[in-house]
């Protein structure tokens, strides 16, 4: 590694240093579903643990089925509402930042629906992207077929806003934006937490979210556990970093960009870290059991088929970039990666509940960069997160800080 390199690295580690207050236990609002037992035990003991006080504990009643889904119209009535409310009654200098969702609440929130009052324009949309199709399957040139397909594009993404497509989100990720009023829901709407976007903090709207969850109720209790352990120790281990040796275009959402912070994620973590970094650099994934003492994962692209190649030690963060990763989240069957990860012992991990989109992800160079400087797990994620009311979700202690703040 060149010195210019490692001075960027670092120079960029103080900038993005500079952040806000640290999360404090009284300003998380813990959210059960009071017909689960489960759910309301969990929440009584992560306060517990925590000192979070028991007054920001947010009963709802959601039914005594255990279910991924809620349709949109539920999650506004019997989730949103009732959230809203609670913020908009709590006491002055004492305000929630984070929500912390748990075993027991849907972690996926349906469709919105077609607009009614779109149908005229709906059907004139139709009919002129069969134009443009029909135009496209005649002999044309290819500078007038570039201008068709544009156009097209155009047209086809009015028709899916009309239509209600890709408007379902996580149920989380939908919660960061319910202090706002009336905002569009069709994809996804900026985090103004992002460190990009610059907001002035007593201007932010936008809450954080995070989730005690996981296939059984003891493995969601168990990450609370293992957080606070971690703590005491300090994270020990090693890093790996799977990366998939794609040139980096320097086109911002490209594969070779994303590539590339990988790459930089595992100089950073050997700069400013005393964990030993393992990197994998070509197509291929880790091997079965090669990863011991498990520290730190960080990689992708096995989509669903999560492979068995990590010993995750306590306080382990795990990432895999890739689709779908958390649609089932409760299934200990599933081969998803973040369930997969959580029986096998990891203590936070972030997924989406559907097709996110590349650009949708957190920038892992970010991520890990606010953890290393003492930011709390919830804090970090949403520092490095694009989007909210879309299809990403952490799970793990939002208070979790595995690397010592700094003067602390």
């Amino acid at each position: 590694m060149n010195r210019y390199l490692a001075g960027f690295v670092i120079l960029i580690g103080l900038f993005f240093g500079e952040i806000a207050a640290a999360l404090e236990p009284n300003e998380i609002l813990v959210i059960v579903n009071k017909d689960i037992s489960a759910s309301e035990e969990l929440g009584q003991y992560y306060c517990q643990r925590r000192n979070v006080p028991e007054e920001n504990i947010l009963v709802l009643s959601l039914g005594k089925a255990l279910v991924d889904a809620i349709s949109r119209d539920d999650y506004d009535k019997n989730i949103a509402e009732p959230v809203r409310k609670r913020l908009a009654g709590q006491k002055p200098g004492q305000p929630i930042r984070c929500l912390l969702t748990t075993y027991g609440v849907p972690y996926k929130v349906g469709p919105r629906g077609p607009l009614k009052e779109q149908q005229e324009r709906f059907k004139q949309l139709e009919t002129t992207a069969g134009q443009y199709e029909k135009q496209l399957r005649d002999s044309q040139p290819a500078d007038v077929n570039a201008r068709i397909n544009k156009e097209l594009g155009r047209v086809k993404a009015e028709i899916d806003w009309i239509s209600g497509r890709e408007t379902e989100a996580s149920v989380d990720n939908e919660l960061s934006l319910v202090l706002f009023g009336a905002y569009e829901l069709y994809r996804w709407q900026p985090n103004q937490w992002n460190r990009h976007t610059r907001y002035p903090e007593d201007l932010i709207l936008t809450v954080m979210v995070c989730r005690l969850d996981g296939p059984s109720p003891q493995i969601a209790r168990g990450l609370i556990d293992k957080a606070i352990s971690a703590e005491k120790t300090g994270l020990h281990g090693f890093a790996y970093i799977d990366s998939r040796g794609i040139p980096d275009d320097k086109k911002a959402g490209s594969y070779g960009n994303f590539d590339q912070k990988l790459r930089n994620l595992a100089v950073l973590l050997r700069i400013r870290t005393t964990l030993q970094v393992k990197e994998e650099r070509t197509d291929k994934l880790f091997e079965p059991k090669s990863c011991p003492q498990t520290a730190i994962y960080c990689g992708w692209y096995s989509l669903k088929k999560y492979v068995d190649s990590f010993d995750f030690v306590d306080g382990a963060i795990g990432a895999h970039i890739a689709s779908f990763e958390a649609i089932d989240l409760r299934d200990p069957n599933s081969t998803e990666w973040c369930p997969s990860m959580l029986i096998h012992g990891v203590t936070a991990t972030f997924g989406p509940v559907a097709e996110p989109y590349l650009t949708a992800f957190p920038n892992p160079e970010e991520f890990f960069l606010e953890l290393i400087n003492g930011k709390c797990l919830v804090e970090a994620f949403y520092r490095a997160l694009p989007f909210c009311s879309w299809q990403m979700m952490l799970i793990g202690d939002p208070l979790y800080t595995p690397f010592a703040r700094k003067g602390s």
